[in-house]
């Protein structure tokens, strides 16, 4: 098996061409007095990818482009000007001032993690919808100040999972709800794939292009090292969580969307440390049990029919069956026949325009997307606990109505972090 992590290739074949997700609408003529002004923060490999997505939208005008590396500001203005000829887009070196203009109805967020959450809150406070990249926040509290800010601005907010678009997830949840499997009491969860041995740091003086104190922003204070920025800061607690969370949304949300578990009571989870200077787990397993219902995550394919051919895969165990899928098959096997689909359960669910028109469309009906913010809150919270047990080394309990842990001082600690004083600024 191969263990390397290219995660632009990954999300190039599997998320458009491999799977063949729609991701455009058909293209018609759009008044520029209807369009839509979006800004792009964030323009590393995803924030080029939102641009080049939006770019194609005929409602959408990009009117701005953010980034606090000037290199990757100037390279994605030049591939703006070659996707929109005749673009009149500015670019800035920081977001506030991109928040600042009254004529940017929304922005795209794609920057590191640790600055997803407030990037977001300082544009609901603006007036501003936003997109979103996933993970939705870096930690519990995050995501709750996001949905209060979010309610009481009365902001739309779309989650980057661009698999949730695709035909396959919305058949497989019509398919467990539609009874399929019966009532499913375990769902097993693996994403395979180890993080690079990033080697010793190499301490140095940041580029002169790069604002390296802005791109720490709220979180610990730390002398440069490329290894911590840019791809590769997923690698590193301080800002995301490895390849378990930069997978868990795109996956997990097959599960949410299909059997929406509820109550969750405990967590636990091992894991193995990485190589070099990272501390995002290497490997991660984690047992979740829920009301009714236990789902595992693990960093290898389960033993379970099927799942040793998937890299990524959700598989189902329901009291009449199994379903396994990942982005774009599935196969459920009832009383020893597997099939690819059951006819007799009747497509309930519409299809997707798009997972960026779906977010245009309801910035213009004022009405939350599918991947809107309270279901991805309650979608990410599960990885923020995972990661949580994992760091600590123990079994944790849960109360899912104060979202809290249960007499646990030490882990409930881990809910929220103090951001460096400069860079609060919600």
């Amino acid at each position: 098996m191969n263990h390397s992590l290219n995660r632009r290739t990954f999300l190039k074949q599997s998320s458009v061409g491999a799977l063949g997700l729609s991701l455009f609408p058909a293209i018609r003529k759009v008044a520029p007095s209807d369009r839509l002004r979006i800004a792009h923060i964030g323009l590393g490999g995803m924030g080029n990818n939102h641009m080049g997505w939006f770019a194609k939208l005929p409602e959408v005008e990009i009117v701005a482009l953010c980034d606090l590396d000037q290199d990757h500001l100037n390279g994605s203005l030049q591939r703006l000007s070659e996707l929109n000829p005749g673009t009149r887009a500015q670019g800035y070196d920081d977001f506030r001032r991109v928040l600042d203009r009254k004529d940017i109805d929304a922005v795209t967020v794609a920057t590191p993690d640790h600055w997803h959450a407030q990037i977001a809150i300082l544009a609901f406070q603006a007036g501003k919808d936003v997109y979103g990249e996933k993970p939705l926040s870096f930690d519990v509290r995050e995501g709750q100040k996001m949905l209060k800010s979010l309610n009481r601005h009365k902001r739309i907010f779309q989650l980057g999972t661009q698999i949730h678009a695709g035909d396959n997830y919305h058949r497989v949840v019509e398919l467990i709800r539609g009874g399929a499997i019966g009532k499913v009491h375990t769902v097993r969860l693996w994403k395979t794939g180890f993080p690079p041995d990033l080697g010793s740091a190499n301490y140095q003086t940041p580029p002169a292009t790069l604002n390296w104190d802005m791109w720490l922003g709220p979180a610990p204070q730390s002398l440069y090292t490329p290894q911590r920025c840019h791809f590769t800061y997923r690698y590193f607690l301080d800002y995301s969580g490895g390849v378990f969370q930069d997978f868990w949304s795109h996956i997990a949300d097959v599960v949410w969307w299909s059997i929406e578990p509820k109550n969750l009571k405990s967590v636990s989870a091992t894991g193995e440390a990485p190589d070099g200077i990272a501390d995002a787990p290497k490997s991660i397993s984690i047992d979740y049990e829920f009301e009714d219902l236990k789902l595992h995550w693990t960093s290898v394919p389960p033993n379970v029919p099927g799942a040793e051919k998937r890299g990524i895969g959700a598989y189902f165990e329901g009291d009449k069956g199994t379903l396994l899928c990942d982005y774009g098959s599935r196969e459920i096997t009832v009383n020893g026949v597997v099939m690819t689909d059951i006819p007799e359960i009747s497509q309930v669910i519409p299809r997707s325009p798009g997972h960026q028109q779906n977010f245009v469309d309801a910035v213009k009906a004022r009405s939350q997307p599918e991947s809107n913010l309270e279901y991805a809150r309650q979608m990410t919270m599960p990885m923020h606990l995972g990661l949580i047990s994992y760091r600590l080394g123990r079994k944790l309990a849960w109360n899912p109505k104060k979202e809290k842990f249960i007499h646990d001082r030490e882990a409930n600690s881990y809910l929220s972090r103090e951001y460096r004083s400069k860079w609060d600024l919600t």
